[in-house]
């Protein structure tokens, strides 16, 4: 199975960038969609951004629109999540998900494999 390590979170001040990092083991990262999720205590797990497999086409939720930016690594095996102009808003345990679809990348029930997840702490 691939395995997910996540890496990257920490505490920032709002403004600040942070860039979170997801690296797989097993098949190459290109065979495969990959997405960001955040789950905020209490709060559902909501769709951050995805890459998708083989055309490497980028979507992100409306609110971080401009501000975060998913790429891929492929020689490195890793997707990355640069998030810029940070608000308090963004505070959440952040995971990385991987699935082989080329739809649904807003859904997490559409990933097979999961990251630990990673904390990120906006402080206003």
């Amino acid at each position: 199975q691939v395995q997910l390590v996540e890496s990257g979170g920490g505490l920032v001040q709002a403004g600040g960038s942070l860039r979170l990092s997801c690296a797989a083991s097993g098949r190459t990262f290109s065979s495969y969609t990959v997405g960001w999720f955040r789950q905020a205590p209490g709060k559902e797990r909501e769709f951050v951004a995805a890459i998708l497999r083989i055309s490497g086409t980028t979507y992100y939720t409306e609110s971080v629109k401009g501000r975060f930016t998913i790429s891929r690594d492929s020689a490195k095996n890793t997707v990355f999540l640069q998030m810029n102009s940070l608000k308090p808003e963004d505070t959440a345990v952040y995971y990385c998900a991987a699935g082989r679809q080329f739809v649904g990348w807003e859904l997490a029930s559409n990933y097979d494999y999961w990251g630990q997840g990673t904390q990120v702490t906006v402080s206003s």
